[in-house]
């Protein structure tokens, strides 16, 4: 069936603790008497990370908090359409959502082992692997950087003031619905106006307040890019130790650099120092270019600890692994 466009489906590998460990949730669909991880199509023009968490709340009827985007499946249907399946991995956050017309009549919460027995096919098990991969995650935050401003040279006020175009503020409200996925607790923004309306509707969204930190800002004439993305760094971790998780808005010329740096220092720290609870130590690799972000864009960090483990592109289009052996 060659130049036929793949069937897209997006669904998550849901975790929670039971009184044996970790346990993740595999559905059964009496239409085909196999057991599967739950997962749906896309509806026109959803993102995949929003059909993820809906397909989950129906199917499984829990909702899903995103950790870490896992590496996408591809196989044929029984019709022999081509399809491609986006997972992600998701902690338990509560129950709720579920759909009786589903195809689904039971739900299993199973050891990790049982759960790879149990499936019937073999993408699902190499889904399952890649989630067993991952250290225990600790934290996830967001961090995006701000929508369209229109250009510098139209604007005659002080850049810090120049604010959202039309198109960036549409933009913003888009990232709303899909930061709240997460659902942060802490929103920190670059101090530039742009920064702060770009959280502006997930505020409004979460009836949270949006704090404003100099650590994001880009650095200004004669400063050192080093110090700032340092100081963005350090930021960034001192949200991920407190773990909470937040979304920080921040600018072009800082993600990146801070990113790697803090790829950087966990691929430095990932030598095995005994069992974890999900599978061994991982390292995230990647380099400054690898972590460049489209205004309105930008990605999930997961944390395990002080170890960045995770990096997932919200545009999807990731140019590096989400995790590396």
């Amino acid at each position: 069936m060659a130049g036929v466009t793949p069937v897209r489906a997006a669904g998550g590998v849901v975790w929670r603790h039971g009184d044996d460990g970790v346990r993740v949730c595999v559905v059964h669909r009496p239409r085909y008497d196999d057991w599967s991880l739950p997962k749906g199509k896309l509806d026109p023009g959803e993102h995949p990370l929003t059909a993820a968490v809906r397909e989950v709340a129906e199917e499984a009827d829990v909702r899903g908090v995103p950790e870490v985007r896992l590496p996408p499946v591809h196989y044929r249907m029984r019709d022999g359409a081509p399809k491609t399946v986006e997972f992600w991995s998701m902690r338990a956050g509560g129950g709720g959502g579920f759909q009786p017309e589903t195809e689904v009549d039971a739900v299993r919460w199973l050891p990790l082992p049982e759960a790879t027995r149990l499936v019937s096919y073999p993408h699902d098990v190499r889904v399952l692997e890649d989630f067993a991969a991952l250290p225990p995650v600790t934290v996830v935050l967001g961090l995006v950087r701000h929508a369209p401003a229109g250009k510098r040279g139209t604007w005659s006020g002080p850049d810090t003031a120049r604010p959202l175009d039309t198109a960036g503020l549409a933009q913003a409200r888009e990232l709303a619905e899909l930061l709240a996925l997460l659902r942060p607790v802490r929103l920190r923004s670059a101090a530039p106006r742009r920064c702060v309306q770009t959280l502006q509707p997930l505020a409004e969204l979460l009836d949270r307040p949006i704090e404003v930190d100099s650590a994001y800002d880009e650095p200004k004439p004669g400063q050192d890019g080093e110090e700032n993305a340092l100081a963005a760094a350090g930021a960034l971790l001192e949200l991920a130790r407190a773990g909470e998780p937040a979304v920080v808005c921040s600018q072009g010329k800082v993600i990146p650099q801070a990113l790697a740096r803090l790829a950087a220092a966990s691929a430095e720290s990932a030598a095995p120092t005994g069992p974890v609870v999900r599978g061994g130590p991982v390292a995230l690799r990647g380099s400054v270019e690898d972590f460049r972000a489209r205004k309105g864009t930008g990605w999930l960090l997961a944390f395990s600890g002080d170890r960045l483990v995770g990096a997932s592109r919200l545009d999807g289009a990731d140019r590096l692994a989400a995790i590396a052996p």
